[in-house]
């Protein structure tokens, strides 16, 4: 394979310096368990446009209409220390804010922002530079998307309490390290777009695929995924490489989720134009017009309710959303 994702070393004096400028607020390490009792906003029900759309939940008016975050990754809480069915959704800012993810309890709606941020060895934070068009959640870790750098983890083990609440966010999860994306053999690097986990297999897989124009690659590629430790699994050189690419993928691909080896596959239609989802395998896809409202992103699946959850970015016409599967089997 000419694709490779090489783990860099930990942030680990990094994560405790800002641990312990934290502590003089009042904060510092405290995992998820607090946040998940401390979630202030709240969604609610709403009707989203698109065929194929079973359940629909909007944000509050201030996130609905922001200008400047956008929503773009999402992914659920199977098979994860979390037994409640939680989301988490990814949006970048496009005034140079950084990235940030919401974590959504399903059963009382209610959501909270967390700031992603990169540790320094000071003890202080700088935004992480990230489109965050993709997420996975496995095991204990959070796995962003990073376009052309490759895919940042993050362990939920490391959110920080900030009390001060200085960068604007009472919650901030630190970078515990990155998968630098290489290219070998003067092929064009893999643009990692949008992520999700394929279960079709006894190991889990990590789906990457690529956003692109007619004009540029529009790959699909796995990567194995520890089941039990949740990180990406590597050779014995450390070296992590796709299992397969298959390249025959969509332009303008926005998310894609691999189920019992059918991929299902989110392409939008520019801001008012309701998306689309196309299903089956690359090179033979079939279309489904009109399934989603505009804008629709990232998308993962829930097994125990058969839903393919996806989210759709534009301001005014957001949604957190699902779909049952079984839709697209007719």
């Amino acid at each position: 394979m000419t694709l490779q994702l090489t783990r860099t070393e930990e942030n680990a004096a990094e994560i405790d310096a800002l641990t312990q400028a934290l502590a003089s607020y009042g904060g510092g390490r405290v995992g998820l368990a607090p946040l998940l009792a401390d979630l202030p906003q709240r969604m609610h029900r709403s009707f989203a446009p698109g065929r194929a759309v079973s359940r629909a939940l909007a944000w509050e008016p201030a996130d609905d209409l922001d200008p400047l975050w956008w929503p773009q990754g999402v992914t659920n809480s199977y098979r994860t220390q979390v037994t409640r069915e939680m989301l988490m959704v990814s949006w970048y800012s496009k005034a140079g804010e950084g990235a940030r993810i919401s974590v959504i309890d399903l059963a009382t709606q209610r959501y909270r922002h967390v700031l992603l941020v990169t540790p320094t060895a000071s003890g202080g934070v700088k935004p992480v530079r990230a489109h965050a068009g993709g997420i996975v959640w496995q095991g204990p870790f959070l796995h962003v998307a990073a376009t052309a750098r490759g895919v940042l983890t993050f362990r939920l083990d490391d959110l920080m309490l900030d009390p001060s609440e200085k960068h604007g966010y009472r919650y901030l999860l630190p970078v515990r390290y990155s998968y630098r994306a290489d290219a070998l053999e003067g092929v064009e690097g893999l643009r990692y777009s949008f992520l999700s986990v394929d279960r079709s297999e006894r190991e889990p897989a990590l789906v990457v695929g690529e956003y692109g124009s007619t004009k540029q690659t529009q790959r699909l590629a796995h990567f194995g995924l520890d089941s039990v430790s949740g990180v990406l699994a590597a050779g014995p050189d450390g070296v992590t490489r796709p299992l397969r690419i298959d390249e025959s993928g969509q332009a303008q691909m926005q998310g894609a989720s691999v189920v019992e080896g059918r991929y299902f596959v989110t392409v939008s239609h520019g801001p008012w134009g309701l998306g689309s989802v196309l299903s089956g395998l690359p090179g033979s896809f079939r279309r489904h017009r009109w399934a989603t409202p505009m804008g629709p992103e990232d998308l993962c699946y829930h097994p125990p309710s058969g839903s393919l959850w996806s989210v759709s970015e534009h301001p005014g016409r957001r949604w957190v959303f699902a779909m049952e599967r079984s839709y697209f089997s007719v």
